[in-house]
């Protein structure tokens, strides 16, 4: 009987589309909220139709803003934004496993993450150690990953020291990200109170960053450094600034961790009026696209990206269903763009044009509880088991 089915599963994997499988994903939800009944809810998405469904309770945990998965689809690192951290001044890390086949989420363990309000946690390129940036606590970290996933003991530590010309928003340093380059080799930093892009040699045996030479990028005073992420091609790098609502383009040189500024673009159209900052930024996997989200304005706007020279030039600024837009991301497919409107406490599914990138609202917005990150999950097929 168990040969009889692993044949029919290998005639249908001939007969129909490897994409008939992968049509459908979890989505987990973070939230900022801390208390009963708050911390990551559950979806479905269904890619070829683009329908979200209305998220259900998953877990409950302090403030799980923004999260990660592991490659191997069995495991979720999350900051716990906050000041305090099992009554100890400072935020926290936590280890989650996830059962592939309900998506049901496990506490693995929890570790201080060595400043107030982490704001971001990444992987690095083998997947053997996380990175955070301790927002408010002006800070970075490094921890080892055990083999069953958790958390394991902290491989490095280093504080920003430093301000800008804001008195309030820059009284000091604010690390805001920290994402590993696809070497593996550097790692990048932004830092909203200083308003530079820090470099970083790391060692992904050993989990330590030294600072490299030269140690930073800067820009423009006032602006805030915020996420920072590179192109497919490793060849570029783009910045957003949170307060100066910018891109910034760098040539990126992998050998000696060197950044070179190529241009400076605003996320906002040049007759905004109001208060807008900028949040997240996601370039499309085919590399031809970026996407930054505006809050204030609440839109997406979306940019082409030039291959050659990576300079962005703006083709779209589109509501973005809801207020206050925070993180998004795109699906595995590459057709759909989902975004959190954290103000309005929904989520918005947009269809992304293939050929220019331009997006267009697909159904209606699904409400989600103060949400801020999402991550798709494929849904392991279990027919044939």
């Amino acid at each position: 009987m168990r040969r009889s089915l692993v044949i029919l599963a290998a005639l249908l994997a001939i007969c129909f589309p490897a994409r008939a499988f992968a049509a459908a994903y979890f989505v987990f939800f973070g939230t900022h909220i801390t208390g009963d009944g708050k911390g990551f809810s559950l979806s479905r998405f269904d890619s070829d139709t683009g329908t979200l469904s209305t998220p259900t309770f998953l877990l409950q945990l302090p403030a799980p803003a923004y999260f990660i998965l592991h490659p191997d689809g069995k495991h979720l690192y999350t900051c716990d934004s906050g000041d305090t951290f099992n009554g100890q001044p400072g935020g926290g890390i936590s280890a989650l496993a996830i059962d592939p086949q309900t998506a049901k989420l496990t506490l693995l363990n929890q570790q201080p993450s060595g400043g107030a309000d982490p704001s971001y946690i990444s992987l690095d390129k083998a997947a053997r150690h996380v990175l955070v940036a301790n927002y408010k606590g002006g800070n970075i970290a490094v921890f080892a990953l055990k083999p069953d996933g958790s958390l394991g003991d902290r491989t490095a530590f280093i504080q920003h020291t430093g301000k800008s010309i804001d008195p309030i928003r820059q009284n000091h340093a604010y690390a805001h990200s920290i994402r590993v380059d696809p070497s593996g080799k550097f790692a990048l930093v932004a830092d909203l109170g200083q308003d530079k892009l820090f470099v970083y040699r790391y060692d992904e045996n050993a989990g330590t960053l030294t600072p490299n030479d030269p140690p930073f990028a800067t820009v423009k005073p006032g602006s805030g450094a915020r996420h920072v992420i590179f192109h497919p091609n490793g060849q570029f790098v783009y910045l957003n600034t949170e307060m100066g609502s910018t891109v910034t383009v760098f040539a990126w040189d992998g050998s000696s961790g060197a950044l070179s500024e190529i241009q400076t673009v605003s996320s906002l159209p040049a007759d905004f009026k109001g208060v807008s900052a900028a949040a997240e930024i996601v370039v499309h996997p085919n590399g031809k696209f970026l996407y930054v989200s505006n809050r204030g304005m609440d839109t997406l706007a979306v940019f082409a990206i030039d291959q050659e020279m990576g300079k962005l030039t703006n083709i779209q600024y589109i509501p973005t269903q809801g207020k206050t837009p925070r993180n998004f991301a795109i699906d595995p497919t590459g057709q759909w763009l989902l975004i959190t409107n954290h103000g309005s406490n929904n989520a918005m599914v947009f269809h992304i044009d293939p050929a220019t990138g331009e997006l267009t609202p697909h159904g209606d917005p699904i409400a989600v509880p103060y949400p801020f990150c999402e991550r798709f999950l494929p849904v392991v097929a279990t027919a044939l088991r």
